[in-house]
């Protein structure tokens, strides 16, 4: 075969495996801020009986015991990003935990990196059973919670799926201080909206009308059930402007969206 010819077949063969995608790319340069952050990172596993549940904590540089966080990943999983997400707001001077809820689901027992590719990712998280979900968080909220360092109250955020799931926690867990639901839809039902015992702050792109469609619904529930619902939609976003914001290649839209949300996080967290 000639060399040409050997060079485009392996390079089909690449991008059809699945590792070459837009999502891959941009774990990149999330992966290089990981590599030179200066605070405390780590691996835990907490105990889920015929399991393990994997978590990566991440440890703020601050002289008092601080707020907790507990940050739900998005479809993809337990990625390079959302590790960084957890290290950021390690710098902003809170102790983060992100569980793997995909533990256990990949080969040998893995999670998130040994099941690999996107669509694997996708193809699993949407049968993930609720009740599982609630324990995994209700583990990683109890260890942050009770570590040396942690003041003992807790907050929750997540993005896309783990947006939804974060409206979904606030509805099982009444110690939460807040939750932040980022391109996430909320509870249907009245019954579970009237479980939540904490204000619910929501972070929307302008350009993603498949969960914008649920904020009014969601809105009047929560109004009606006499709770805080605050949803903010930020102009030319699109979903997942958080993460596509912190892209190098980012739009101009998504990079103002990421910067105002984060503030806004940053200001609840120091509030709240």
């Amino acid at each position: 075969m000639p060399l040409v010819a050997w060079f485009l077949c392996s390079l089909l063969l690449f991008l059809a495996s699945g590792l070459f995608t837009p999502q891959s790319r941009a774990q990149e340069w999330a992966k290089a801020r990981l590599e030179n952050s200066p605070r405390h990172l780590e691996w835990v596993e907490l105990d889920r009986g015929e399991r393990k549940l994997k978590c990566f904590v991440a440890y703020p540089e601050v002289a008092e015991k601080a707020h907790s966080v507990i940050v739900i990943h998005e479809i993809f999983g337990l990625s390079d990003w959302v590790r960084g997400v957890t290290d950021q707001i390690a710098e902003a001077g809170y102790i983060a935990i992100a569980p793997d809820l995909l533990s256990g689901k990949g080969p040998n027992g893995g999670g998130t990196a040994e099941l690999g590719s996107g669509d694997a990712v996708r193809g699993i998280i949407g049968s993930l059973p609720p009740e599982q979900i609630t324990a995994d968080l209700d583990a990683a909220a109890r260890y942050i919670t009770e570590l040396p360092a942690a003041d003992g109250t807790v907050s929750v955020a997540g993005f896309c799926w783990g947006g939804g799931q974060s409206f979904r926690y606030a509805t099982n867990n009444s110690k939460l201080k807040f939750a932040c639901v980022y391109y996430g839809s909320g509870p249907t039902d009245e019954a579970n909206i009237a479980k939540i015992a904490c204000s619910v702050y929501g972070f929307y792109g302008e350009n993603d009308a498949r969960i914008n469609s649920t904020i009014d619904a969601t809105t009047k529930l929560m109004t009606a059930a006499g709770k805080t619902f605050e949803p903010k939609i930020y102009p030319g976003a699109g979903h997942g402007f958080l993460r596509a914001g912190e892209d190098p290649a980012s739009g101009e839209a998504d990079r103002t969206a990421r910067e105002e949300a984060w503030k806004r996080w940053k200001d609840l967290l120091a509030t709240e």
